[in-house]
């Protein structure tokens, strides 16, 4: 249903390195890039992620009640990712841990503010 998502910087090569970095513990490889934007794609080819500078020119910007959780395979690869992004200087925003039986989650913030989650259901 889904065939990607964008997420706005201000910096494409900073951003870049961050999430080659948090993609890394899900199998996530680059994919189509251009001087506007870079991707990766999943070991299934699902939906791309995508770090882009705004079309229109202007600041990218944080989505207020946005976030992008990204699939894990098991509570361990929640905290790889989760320790990927704060090693590669993301933000906490939430530390890795159980929030109801049968949900693992970690949420972290990106280089630009983004907020994302690691999630095993």
């Amino acid at each position: 249903m889904i065939s990607y998502v964008t997420i706005g910087t201000n910096d494409l090569e900073r951003a870049a390195t961050f999430y080659d970095a948090v993609l890394a513990p899900l199998g996530g490889k680059r994919g189509p890039e251009t001087e506007r934007y870079k991707s990766w794609v999943g070991p299934t080819r699902g939906p791309m992620l995508m770090v882009m500078k705004p079309f229109d020119e202007k600041p990218a910007t944080v989505g207020n009640g946005v976030m992008i959780a990204l699939g894990a395979e098991s509570p361990e690869v929640v905290d790889a990712v989760y320790k990927a992004a704060i090693d590669a200087g993301g933000a906490c925003a939430g530390e890795p841990g159980e929030r109801r039986p049968g949900l693992y989650v970690g949420y972290f913030r990106d280089l630009d503010g983004n907020k994302l989650d690691a999630i095993c259901m």
